[in-house]
């Protein structure tokens, strides 16, 4: 079977772990600093707080902009339900606006008409390696006095007209073992907040700045450095992996291009960096999905369930209308995408696709087999 995300892992992470051991520190020490200021680096912030993952990055920042309940955070359904969850960890509520039929990303639109009086922020999510119109939410955010927290989980290295996701905010950065760049567990907040990032580096350490002197409530939310470790590695490979990443989603735009379903868009002046490679296959995607997983392709889906139609969220009286929510959790599927993904592999993916849609979708056997042949051929000129 063909994993729908495979991590990157080799003799660079092994040795950087290996130093790690070696130096008897284990904990958080110089390679989290290390991996702080590189990051900060990158994004073009003044600063990044590691995290034990992106869960706690982002239930930190909800916590150090003091969210409480009555609060609102305005943000999507169409997300992991850690987003939601890490807004309800404060007490506060999360307020559901539908996202854009093609992006899958919140529609800065319905933004405006969901704020009230006990709204205090936005919380975009940039899914599948794509940034949020940043434009037109900080545009909202600045009018109405919001703070504006970038669920950039899925989003290293993704840009909004040359700047970073996690730098139009406070950021929020998981590195899980299937996002574009792993500690197998972790995560970051990106701020250019000095007093926030003060704040944060105490919650997470307990509370402490000097050692069994508590200066507030905290928590330990700490980095080990053998994530660390493992996450510097990471960092110098992402851009080679970015590249990869977008150049298998190039060779599948190639090969599915005349069947009847809905490819990712880039808009201008972003960049996309494909955590996930998501078709629209329309109301067959159930079948078309079993068809894939026969065939030995990992396809999956993201998400099947909206997060407003979870169980503990209706129970919370959460109710929002969010007819493209539904339909995308209905229609869409995810292909396999990590940068080890092999040509011979990707062609398996590509005629699995074609057979699949040609069955359910009534797509004639020629168009598929053409485009899939076309595809091999743009491997093998890059090559």
């Amino acid at each position: 079977m063909i994993p729908i995300a495979r991590p990157d892992l080799g003799p660079e992470e092994l040795a950087a772990v290996t130093d790690v051991l070696q130096s008897g520190m284990i904990a958080q020490g110089k390679q989290v600093k290390a991996l702080e200021d590189a990051w900060a680096e990158f994004v073009g912030v003044k600063h990044a707080i590691a995290t034990a993952n992106g869960t706690l990055a982002l239930m930190a920042i909800f916590a150090g902009i003091g969210l409480e309940p009555g609060d609102e955070v305005i943000t999507v359904s169409h997300t992991f339900a850690a987003t939601a969850n890490a807004i309800l960890s404060t007490g506060a509520t999360p307020v559901f606006v539908d996202i854009e039929p093609d992006t899958y990303l919140i529609d800065a639109k319905k933004i405006e008409r969901a704020i009230t009086p006990r709204t205090r922020a936005i919380c975009p999510v940039h899914l599948f390696g794509l940034v949020a119109d940043m434009d037109m939410i900080r545009a909202i955010a600045d009018r109405h006095g919001l703070v504006v927290v970038e669920d950039a989980c899925q989003a290293h290295g993704a840009t909004f007209r040359g700047r970073m996701a996690g730098s139009f905010g406070h950021g929020a950065f998981s590195l899980y073992a299937t996002k574009n760049m792993t500690t197998a567990e972790g995560g970051f907040v990106t701020t250019d907040d000095d007093s926030l990032a003060d704040w944060l580096r105490l919650y997470r350490n307990q509370g402490m700045r000097t050692r069994y002197q508590f200066e507030m409530l905290g928590y330990n939310f700490r980095m080990t450095d053998l994530a660390a470790a493992i996450g510097l590695a990471q960092l110098a490979k992402l851009p080679r992996n970015t590249a990869r990443r977008q150049a298998i989603a190039a060779r599948y735009d190639a090969a599915f291009g005349e069947l009847p379903i809905g490819l990712p868009i880039t808009p201008d002046g972003r960049t996309h960096v494909f955590h996930q490679y998501t078709l629209d296959v329309g109301g067959a995607r159930d079948a078309i999905v079993a068809d894939l997983r026969d065939a030995g392709v990992g396809a999956d889906i993201y998400y099947p369930l909206p997060v407003h139609r979870q169980s503990y969220i209706m129970e919370r009286g959460l109710h929002a209308e969010l007819p493209v929510t539904d339909d995308a959790a209905n229609r869409t599927l995810a292909l396999p995408m990590f940068p080890g993904l092999t040509d011979a592999e990707q062609d398996q993916v590509i005629e699995a696709v074609g057979a699949a849609v040609e069955r359910h979708l009534g797509t004639g056997s020629a168009a598929a087999g053409e485009a899939a042949a076309q595809a091999r051929a743009a491997g093998s000129a890059a090559r």
